[in-house]
């Protein structure tokens, strides 16, 4: 029969040692209390060394002890578990994901430093298609194909595909994809910078570009001529609620007014993180822009810098927004400009805030704000300006 401290000992790894050994560490024990056995009992700091819940090296028990003496003795301690960080975490599980991605993309790492999402869902992909209304005359515009996921779609639909592409590695994955077929032949890539390169004439622009360059590339697209039939465009989702907003509409601003001003603009739908290869942190939409052909008969940069002004703060009324000392000083000197040029004497005692002030009053619009105001109210704006010899460029 063992007894209980011979039971402890045989599970736990408990080791018996004489009064005079020493302790871990070289210290003789002290003695024991009055009336207890002399006989000590040191737990073993080793790996075995410990009570069931109990860490090693935690406690000293002495023998003579009964069991509720013994098991009161006993600090019961939780053991504490190694810390991992939780971003720790997230890297492991983000170069996984990265491997798994690049194994699926034939080895290719997408940079998404400069945009590289590609679009990997095929029901998206016909569905931009579809929306796009090709014909089999078209030559279509493609910027950022990736590794050819919808070029290869659109090579099938129009007579030819001029695909620009940042990325050299993609531009050969994507030769590559067409080599030995029948779509090559129809296939032009243009390897650079678009914001930077001179566009080719073309009938319809299908684009899934990098969000960071998505303003300068919807007005390089307005401005080109001649003039497209359609784009259909992936942006962010915010911007693409940006473009299509309406007056007194949160997201309302210079973007707005600026390109519905050149163009009819729709929202098409909605597209998820998780229909591209690595997903971006946030959430896409699919846009129409159709160019108004012919367009409004209005200097752009005179129109741009109207809006400019007013929505600096939109919110503001516009009597307000023409107070500030920059853009008065802006405005008398096109004005003096003028001029001179039209050999206009300018009176000694002339102030460019009350002309201003007059022309706001005159047009109705002194007490309206940037944020309610739509197209025709900036040309009547713009018109009554002009017509008293101010200029915004």
């Amino acid at each position: 029969m063992y007894t209980f401290l011979q039971l402890v000992t045989t599970i736990s790894g408990i080791h018996w040692a004489p009064r005079s050994a020493p302790l871990p560490g070289g210290r003789a024990q002290d003695a024991p209390p009055s009336g207890r056995s002399p006989l000590p009992l040191v737990a073993d700091s080793g790996a075995g060394g410990r009570l069931r819940g109990v860490p090693c090296g935690a406690v000293t028990l002495v023998a003579g002890f009964g069991p509720s003496e013994l098991l009161s003795s006993v600090s019961l301690r939780p053991a504490e578990m190694p810390k991992v960080k939780s971003g720790a975490i997230g890297r492991r599980r983000e170069r996984q994901e990265q491997r798994r991605e690049v194994k699926s993309a034939g080895g290719l790492m997408f940079n998404t430093g400069i945009g590289q999402h590609i679009l990997k869902n095929p029901l998206v992909v016909n569905s931009i298609i579809d929306k796009a209304a090709l014909r089999p005359t078209d030559v279509v515009l493609e910027v950022g194909p990736g590794t050819g996921n919808m070029t290869i779609k659109l090579l099938e639909k129009a007579k030819k595909v001029v695909a620009c592409e940042l990325d050299p590695r993609l531009v050969a994955e994507l030769h590559k994809r067409v080599q030995g077929t029948s779509l090559a032949s129809k296939l032009q890539v243009m390897v650079g910078d678009v914001l930077k390169t001179d566009l080719p004439f073309f009938d319809a622009c299908v684009a899934n570009l990098p969000y960071q360059i998505s303003s300068p590339f919807v007005f390089k697209l307005l401005l080109h001529r001649p003039f497209f039939r359609c784009a259909i465009l992936m942006f962010q989702r915010e911007f693409a609620l940006r473009l299509v907003a309406k007056p007194g509409d949160k997201l309302y601003c210079r973007l707005s007014i600026n390109t519905q001003l050149l163009a009819r603009v729709d929202h098409l739908m909605k597209v998820g993180k998780n229909n591209f290869r690595p997903p971006p942190k946030v959430e896409s939409s699919v846009v129409r822009i159709e160019p108004k052909n012919p367009p409004p008969p209005i200097n752009f940069q005179e129109w741009d810098g109207l809006v400019r002004i007013t929505f600096v703060r939109k919110n503001k009324t516009l009597s307000a927004a023409f107070k500030s000392s920059a853009v008065q000083q802006l405005l008398e000197k096109n004005y003096r400009i003028h001029c001179s040029v039209h050999n206009t004497i300018i009176p000694d005692d002339f102030s460019i805030a009350d002309k201003i002030q007059q022309i706001l009053t005159n047009t109705g619009f002194s007490d309206k704000r940037a944020r309610s105001m739509d197209i025709d109210d900036f040309i009547r704006l713009l018109h009554g300006f002009n017509a008293e010899g101010i200029h915004f460029s």
